[in-house]
């Protein structure tokens, strides 16, 4: 198919990931990248975000309507995109293309975030809604969504895949490990393992790590002076022997994509208990999970120093992320076949 792609297009984004999938699966893809669309001045990117509203909103749909008439595509993917206005995908329909909207984060949540006034009211014009959370796809469709797919956030294997063979703890120079967000309680959380549990914790992520370990004592813990990335992330993988991976309850998860990365990555998996997380790795041979800071403390204990039982855990978890389709590719495909009837039901039409 020819797939007009508007997204946050980086190399080390999962907008990125996608394309590549795409790509390898055969199809053609013309990128649209939502980062063109901020405004330079920093107050004003921040009022025309909360009120979805101003010039780069009207440029963006300009320009996705211009590139649709220009490239004919047969679908326009929206990932993660919020200025996207309802005449934009009436007319998108008009021209007979199908549209849908990869968004996995949670609208319906409690967590209330700025900018979704325009995703709100596009939400009965897309053809597809794909949503990781079983909750979402009852959301969506109260909402008056045509379609709802649960989807999988998954593992990009151009970049996250297990390392040399022979590599063991004595490459291994962090002990506990977390690489991402300081949502949540993730500051205090990680503050009190180090602190109450005694570990090395090496933490990193945004400088806004840095603030939030400051409030609660617990800025030794930061490493580095900002995100780690793609190679660089991998390679924390590799030199951890446990990587820590947290459920984002304010946005209602299941399950995280750093927990299929991990896996991938060859790494020993330490991740919250969750019901989604316990339907994709057996517990104790595939990965360990945790309930709370006291458990995590004692699997931490458990697990730290037993790199044979690490070793047979992390293999049979990379193991499992490779044979049970927690890749890109795999994932799309379940999208893709559910847009193709889409497609040839609007060429018919037209």
């Amino acid at each position: 198919m020819r797939i007009l792609y508007a997204g946050q297009i980086t190399s080390f984004d999962s907008a990125w990931y996608r394309i590549l999938a795409l790509r390898r699966e055969g199809h053609e893809v013309f990128e649209l990248n939502t980062l063109d669309y901020r405004q330079q001045n920093p107050l004003l990117q921040k009022i025309e975000f909360r009120l979805v509203w101003g010039p780069e909103v009207e440029r963006l749909n300009r320009d996705i309507l211009s590139m649709a008439e220009t490239l004919k595509p047969d679908v326009v993917w929206a990932d993660k995109v919020l200025f996207m206005k309802p005449s934009t995908l009436e007319h998108l329909r008009k021209k007979g293309i199908v549209t849908v909207s990869y968004m996995i984060d949670n609208f319906f949540g409690p967590r209330r975030d700025p900018g979704w006034r325009l995703y709100a009211k596009t939400i009965p014009y897309y053809d597809l809604h794909c949503t990781q959370r079983d909750v979402n796809v009852t959301d969506y469709k109260n909402a008056g969504a045509r379609d709802v797919i649960k989807i999988q956030t998954a593992y990009e294997p151009t970049i996250h895949f297990a390392p040399p063979e022979g590599w063991s703890d004595r490459e291994r120079d962090r002990d506990v490990s977390f690489v991402g967000t300081p949502y949540d309680q993730r500051p205090e959380f990680l503050t009190r393992l180090a602190n109450e549990g005694g570990f090395d914790v090496a933490v990193n992520g945004g400088l806004v790590w840095k603030p939030a370990l400051e409030r609660v004592g617990g800025v030794a813990l930061y490493r580095g002076n900002g995100e780690l990335r793609n190679d660089d992330y991998r390679e924390a993988i590799w030199r951890s022997r446990i990587n820590l991976s947290f459920l984002t309850h304010s946005n209602q998860d299941e399950f995280v994509h750093k927990s299929f990365e991990i896996t991938a990555c060859g790494g020993f998996l330490l991740a919250e208990r969750s019901a989604g997380h316990a339907a994709r790795f057996v517990e104790d041979e595939e990965a360990v999970f945790f309930t709370g800071l006291e458990e995590c403390i004692e699997k931490a204990r458990k697990y730290l120093h037993d790199e044979p039982a690490r070793t047979r855990i992390a293999h049979a978890g990379w193991q499992r992320a490779l044979k049970s389709g927690y890749d890109n590719d795999t994932q799309v495909r379940h999208i893709v076949e559910r847009l193709e009837p889409l497609v040839r039901e609007m060429q018919g039409a037209a």
